[in-house]
């Protein structure tokens, strides 16, 4: 079994420590810079808002694209991505008891 990297990522106004493979830490990031990037251009065109609404705007964003067939090969990459972000998230809560 590969060894996980901790690393710390941050989505928003939030800090996260998860655990990766070393090999999907470049993706990990990239997806993160892609996502917060969003985040900047939403912020730019509806202020006022809190980060919430912010965040979830990205996800919507990125599901309408996927629906509509415009996903690229970077889209895809990202939805890889965030499958194993969740996933290593999930066993982090699991094992955290929360």
């Amino acid at each position: 079994m590969q060894t996980l990297l901790a690393i710390n990522i941050g989505i928003g106004d939030r800090t996260y420590r998860i655990k990766v493979a070393p090999d999907d830490e470049e993706q990990v990031r990239k997806t993160i810079k892609i996502i917060n990037d969003k985040i900047v251009d939403f912020k730019t065109e509806f202020a006022g808002k809190d980060m919430q609404d912010y965040v979830s705007m990205v996800l919507l964003w990125y599901a309408t694209q996927l629906q509509s067939g415009k996903s690229t090969v970077l889209e895809k990459d990202v939805t890889e991505s965030l499958m194993k972000m969740e996933a290593q998230l999930n066993k982090t809560l699991e094992s955290s008891g929360i």
